[in-house]
């Protein structure tokens, strides 16, 4: 390819309900547009979900969509993200994984699946020399995700990555995810819900001999090559120790959410640093596609309740979630809970949020021994979570109700029990920090369009945008100004098939864009096009009931810290002005949150102006 020639995309269009499998060659222009990834998805969500069309309907779309990095020789480009009507919030749900998904695709010259429809029983899609082929899945259904992953590749020749839901996908949790190659997983907004709605069991893709398509292979190299030193050197805690590095600055922060956001003060953690953690256990690389970070690690458990337990070593927010959130103490209990999350299918942010929840509940009385079937949910008990766990993964006795989710649960009790419940207004919980010491993620997670967080990435940073970082991180009109600056960059990131941790610089990673794709962008390019689909994305969310009064937190979760680095900084106070002001910033309506006529037409959205007064 010349860099003369556009840019085009091959998406695939599954329909499970009629079998039918088609072809659509997306153009030069949109993909220049609309990228890849949750761009290209945005699009489609808001041309094919009209208003009326629930998570679970068959007309729901679930894509499953790389971007033109995916499968180079860039680090960390197995990524793909899935792009849905979520499950957790009723509106646009994003959510990416890494490891080998993305770039096995796109070798079979896919760069996207749209599945639409539902299948009369369970079905798997597999791809493989360019080919989709929809296969019976009933004999993988009660499969953990583990167990699937297993039985697909056994039976499988050649390299096969393999994504599939677990028991909570198959009865609907809310919360349920999308999990594959061992330890990844596409979490956010209820997706593997969607994909158990739909009856599709496991995607699965065998790496393929297609060649991603690149305008300048020289440069591309040589540009990869420096954007993966760059990475080693600015952030080497990531490369030694993985996301777990972050614990310590976090908790400096009052950032670690700790036994339901009722205390910032963890005694144990020293037994939680990734020194300990790899001092005291067996480890091994595990990497993803094409990456040199290789910050992931499998894990065998050699002391404590669990030894021999092999696993995935947790990232972060495992770390924090099935640790201090739920008052765990002993590390190798944390290790096993969280692969027990991926193993059933859940999305690990919302399932620590609603442990926790019940921990308190529980000690408070609230919720009683009767209420709960039994299991005594006593802070940092590991066997009494792992039963619950699996009571909600099969909608069993009361695990049927917390299979809603924390929001929906905790306004189902009501009275004290859903004031002491950590949730944002749209239904989502957040991810695993403690967000009232971490304001720019408090922001983002109450304001974003995905139920999760939009802003925050690595691509848009103050450096990278030439801004000055805020002083105050208390302060609440430079930080809700600052998260406004820097909005649309985790969107490109997700448009692109690589992972965000592999890309620290602005100015290598879009010369790596224009070597893959001969565009020619620069920072304008890039903020243009993020901006373009959190505003798409924002008025899909309109069309589906987003107000003005859903974009706030829950009691808890703007309750003021007793203790610990933010001890006596609420932040509750501050929130109207908070989000009046990242409003106007957006070119939103300050009354409405809408965006206003000029801002559509600024990202080149003209045609969603007459929706405004729908």
């Amino acid at each position: 390819m010349t860099s003369g020639e556009p840019y085009t995309l091959r998406i695939m269009r599954v329909d499970l309900g009629s079998g039918e499998i088609s072809e659509e060659l997306i153009d030069g222009e949109t993909t220049a547009k609309y990228v890849g990834g949750t761009g290209l998805a945005t699009k489609y969500l808001w041309e094919e979900v009209p208003a009326g069309v629930k998570w679970s309907d068959p007309e729901n779309r679930l894509t499953f969509f790389t971007g033109p990095l995916a499968g180079t020789r860039v680090c960390g480009s197995g990524t793909f993200s899935v792009t849905t009507l979520g499950a957790c919030t009723g509106m646009a749900g994003t959510a990416q994984a890494n490891g080998f998904m993305g770039a096995f695709m796109r070798m079979n010259g896919i760069d996207g699946i749209i599945v639409q429809g539902a299948a009369e029983k369970w079905t798997r899609l597999h791809i493989q020399d360019g080919k989709i082929h929809l296969l019976d899945a009933e004999p993988l259904v009660g499969l953990d995700t583990w167990e699937t992953e297993d039985a697909v590749k056994a039976e499988t020749e050649g390299r096969c990555s393999v994504y599939s839901i677990g028991p909570a996908g198959e009865h609907l949790v809310r919360f349920s995810a999308i999990v594959g190659d061992r330890g990844h997983v596409a979490a956010h907004n209820g997706v593997g819900a969607v994909m158990g709605s739909k009856k599709l069991k496991c995607i699965s893709a065998v790496k393929g001999g297609v060649k991603p398509r690149v305008v300048d292979p020289e440069r591309l190299v040589a540009t990869a090559k420096k954007l993966a030193e760059l990475t080693k050197e600015v952030d080497p805690g990531l490369v030694q120790f993985g996301t777990n590095a972050g614990l310590v600055p976090l908790g400096a922060m009052g950032a670690v959410p700790m036994r339901n956001y009722t205390t910032n003060v963890w005694p144990e953690g020293n037994k939680y640093v990734p020194e300990y953690m790899r001092e005291h256990f067996k480890s091994k690389p595990s990497a993803c596609w094409a990456c040199s970070v290789a910050h992931c690690r499998i894990m065998e458990l050699t002391e404590g309740p669990y030894t021999g337990f092999v696993g995935e070593e947790p990232e972060y927010e495992g770390t924090a979630e099935m640790g201090p959130l739920i008052g765990m103490t002993e590390p190798a209990s944390t290790v096993y809970l969280c692969n027990l999350v991926d193993r059933l299918g859940f999305d690990i942010n919302e399932s620590g949020y609603l442990i926790a929840w019940l921990m308190e509940c529980y000690e408070k009385g609230h919720l009683t021994k009767d209420e709960l079937d039994g299991v005594e949910m006593n802070w940092g008990d590991a066997e009494a979570v792992a039963t619950m766990l699996r009571k909600i993964a099969y909608r069993e006795g009361c695990g049927d109700l917390f299979a809603e989710g924390t929001k929906r649960s905790a306004e189902r009790v009501g009275g004290e029990a859903r004031d002491c419940c950590v949730y944002t207004m749209k239904g989502a919980t957040p991810r695993g920090h403690d967000h009232r010491g971490h304001w720019s993620e408090f922001i983002d997670t109450c304001l974003s369009n995905t139920g999760t967080i939009e802003t925050s990435g690595h691509l848009f940073t103050p450096p990278n945008l030439g801004l000055e970082r805020v002083k105050d991180r208390f302060d609440p009109i430079a930080m809700s100004t600052m998260n406004a600056l820097l909005n649309g960059g985790r969107n490109v990131e997700d448009s692109l098939g690589i992972c965000r941790l592999c890309t620290p610089n602005l100015a290598l990673t879009l010369e790596i864009i224009n070597a893959v794709t001969g565009w020619g962008w620069d920072v304008e390019s890039a903020k243009e096009m993020g901006l373009r689909i959190v505003n798409l994305m924002r008025m899909f969310n309109f069309r589906h009931g987003l107000t003005k009064e859903m974009e706030a937190p829950s009691v808890r979760y703007s309750s003021t810290p007793v203790d610990g680095p933010a001890a006596g900084i609420g932040i509750r106070e501050h929130w109207d002005t908070i989000r009046a002001n990242y409003y106007e910033k957006m070119g939103w309506d300050v009354e409405t949150g809408r965006p206003l006529p000029e801002t559509l037409e600024k990202y080149g959205l003209d045609h969603l102006v007459e929706e405004l007064s729908v």
